[in-house]
């Protein structure tokens, strides 16, 4: 099993609880006063759907990166031509500073997807409240319906097969005797 660190299971364990916990914050909070705008906007920032996606994505590629790292010390190549030198598959990795690079720069283009997503549900669930408010509970329902496919799509297309290469790349580690992964060190101040 891939044992995670201090701080990331903090970390992780905290978004987990955030990610439940909003959905009741945000529905606690809805009135029907104030701006369109600002109603919009506190919806999108408190909606759980926002960032999950950018953050599964991140966790599950910087696994798969960081298991594979002690493959590229021992000669291994890449095969994603995006982490390669010449940007052809089955060559020598990029280092792991520039391929954390990419890794965090792919979240980024996730969030904006994810963001891109939330804000045009809730605009059109403005639309269609502000149409039929009888139905105020099913355009909400139906929205938080469309938001969660999206992000389970988003999180779960790119992570869930990191995620099991990666603890498949722990097993294989031990079995070759490879190094534990070592993080670059940080120097000092």
């Amino acid at each position: 099993m891939v044992r995670v660190k201090g701080w990331t299971r903090q970390v992780v364990t905290a978004l987990a609880i955030a990610i439940v916990l909003m959905p009741a914050y945000a529905s606690a909070q809805e009135s029907s006063d104030g701006s369109a705008v600002g109603s919009i906007f506190k919806r999108v920032v408190f909606d759980p759907t926002t960032y999950a996606p950018a953050i599964i994505a991140y966790d599950g590629t910087m696994r798969d990166w960081n298991t594979s790292q002690p493959f590229f010390r021992n000669g291994y190549f890449e095969r994603n031509e995006r982490f390669t030198l010449s940007g052809l598959p089955n060559d020598r990795p990029v280092s792991y500073e520039v391929g954390r690079k990419l890794i965090l720069n792919d979240a980024f283009v996730t969030l904006e997807m994810s963001l891109l997503n939330n804000v045009s549900s809730q605009v059109f669930e403005r639309l269609l409240i502000d149409r039929f408010p009888n139905r105020r509970k099913l355009v909400r329902t139906l929205g938080w319906i469309e938001r969660s496919a999206f992000a389970s799509f988003m999180a779960g297309v790119p992570a869930l097969p990191k995620r099991t290469f990666a603890f498949a790349r722990c097993q294989c580690r031990c079995l070759h005797g490879f190094r534990p992964i070592s993080r670059p060190q940080r120097r000092p101040r």
